[in-house]
């Protein structure tokens, strides 16, 4: 998906140059600097409430500091999947034996991350010979593996939910991507509709985005026709609280928030 403006900052493998940036920039110039080295990645974590504060410098509106964050932690993770890719490789794993895509889900998905998300994430596989694919799944069970512990210790937490790619429900081919959903969709069943709410907001964030969007445009042709399902979905939706009091204003719980999060 192209991106222009602000939605560029991140854009990259590397982090932006901000050598010829105008000195209105300067804010936030100066929390680039700070992390433009190569840094453990968990330092490039932790460098994020300093982003945050770059933004509110420059009257970044809160909608707009979390498409950053989320971003930024699109940004970290292609580099903790680079780094698994190349440890696979130089361990003798060899490179990808099909294409893949890697997703992320949710929140993180929409782009309306705060600073402390757990990690919502998916593989889609290309299709390969049925023959193949304990050859295959080991392979990507190894990968995800490997860059979800490196998010984990970045401090992106492993997800309690098992909403993953290192389990079998949330990595699979394509076509099987599809009959889960043609299965789910027929049924008005809570749990399903609940994994279905998780996996329906996805981003691809590393690999071949084609296969993301091939089964988003399965997803289209599908979900017109599943009443039930979208009733079911629905109901669950309205027993979802909004945070807003009786004279509609943003509810609190009474406790002040850390001064850093005030924007967000």
């Amino acid at each position: 998906m192209a991106r222009t403006g602000w939605r560029l900052l991140f854009a990259e493998d590397k982090l932006p140059s901000t050598e010829n940036w105008p000195h209105y920039l300067d804010p936030l110039k100066s929390a680039i600097d700070l992390i433009s080295e190569e840094h453990d990645v968990r330092v490039m974590k932790q460098w994020q409430p300093q982003l945050v504060e770059a933004l509110k410098a420059l009257d970044l509106p809160a909608w707009r500091v979390s498409q950053l964050i989320s971003d930024h932690n699109d940004w970290l993770y292609r580099y903790v999947i680079r780094e698994a890719l190349a440890e696979m490789q130089q361990q003798g794993w060899g490179l990808p034996p099909c294409g893949f895509c890697v997703l992320t889900l949710g929140s993180g998905a929409r782009h309306e991350s705060l600073l402390g998300p757990d990690q919502d994430n998916a593989m889609i596989l290309e299709d390969y010979p049925p023959e193949r694919h304990l050859e295959i799944d080991t392979w990507f069970q190894s990968l995800a593996e490997r860059f979800t512990e490196k998010l984990d210790y970045a401090g992106i937490p492993l997800c309690k939910g098992h909403v993953m790619a290192r389990w079998p429900l949330w990595r699979k081919p394509l076509r099987e991507w599809n009959e889960q959903m043609r299965l789910w969709s027929q049924r008005r069943t809570v749990k399903l509709v609940q994994l279905s709410n998780i996996l329906l907001d996805f981003y691809p964030v590393y690999g071949e985005s084609q296969l993301a969007e091939e089964f988003r445009q399965y997803l289209l042709t599908l979900m017109p026709n599943a009443g039930l399902f979208l009733d079911e979905m629905n109901a669950l939706q309205d027993e979802t609280r909004v945070a807003l009091d009786r004279f509609d204003r943003l509810a609190s719980d009474g406790q002040d928030a850390p001064i850093s999060l005030h924007l967000i």
